[in-house]
């Protein structure tokens, strides 16, 4: 099973259909604020729903094409991140995540993020990874601009979500850059200040 640990009490885990119900009551619990930027709460009636949009994931998890996991605090569910796609072709990938406004400012997504990074660039090898969101989604935003991701580009009137049109913002990350980016900062925590390159 995927489960990768953060730190202490924290870390990211495959949803099972058992989290259904945990999953559920935390879409419906930030519904409105989920809502602004995405359209899957819409489409989150009930628990059977969750449950079906887990064992969508699993499939997907088995054939290779992207999963999502559960971002846990304890034994609270505090929100989800995932793989939206695998383009083994292309050796690229796309991350999504959400999370409850109980347990924003923890730095949970951006951890959250570099694990799956790590996973894509290490273990499947690829060569790029893209984030994307609505433009006026500043937290999500935030959050690719803080990992090192590079705007790419907007894509105009991309969704129409309540009741207006947003545009898409496309993040990218290369492998040779995330490489390049940890091991500056493997130097920071060394006392280096040398910049060093990828071979």
């Amino acid at each position: 099973m995927f489960k990768i640990e953060l730190d202490g009490d924290t870390y990211i885990s495959l949803l099972q259909p058992h989290h259904a119900v945990q999953l559920f009551k935390l879409v419906d619990a930030n519904r409105e604020n989920l809502g602004k930027w995405l359209s899957f709460p819409q489409k989150t009636k009930s628990v059977a729903d969750s449950k079906t949009f887990i064992e969508k994931s699993l499939t997907r998890f088995a054939n290779d094409n992207g999963f999502w996991a559960g971002i846990w605090s304890g034994s609270e569910l505090a929100g989800a991140i995932g793989f939206i796609y695998v383009d083994s072709v292309n050796r690229k990938a796309e991350i999504g995540y959400w999370l409850g406004n109980d347990f924003e400012g923890r730095g949970l997504v951006t951890r959250s993020c570099k694990c799956f990074i790590q996973h894509a660039f290490e273990k499947w090898t690829l060569n790029k990874v893209e984030i994307n969101m609505a433009s006026g989604n500043i937290q999500s935003r935030a959050v690719a601009e803080r990992l090192g991701f590079k705007q790419e580009g907007i894509i105009r009137d991309y969704e129409f979500l309540n009741g207006e049109y947003h545009n898409r913002v496309i993040y990218g990350m290369l492998q040779k850059e995330w490489m390049q980016r940890v091991r500056v900062d493997t130097n920071e925590e060394n006392g280096s200040t040398v910049i060093s390159s990828v071979q």
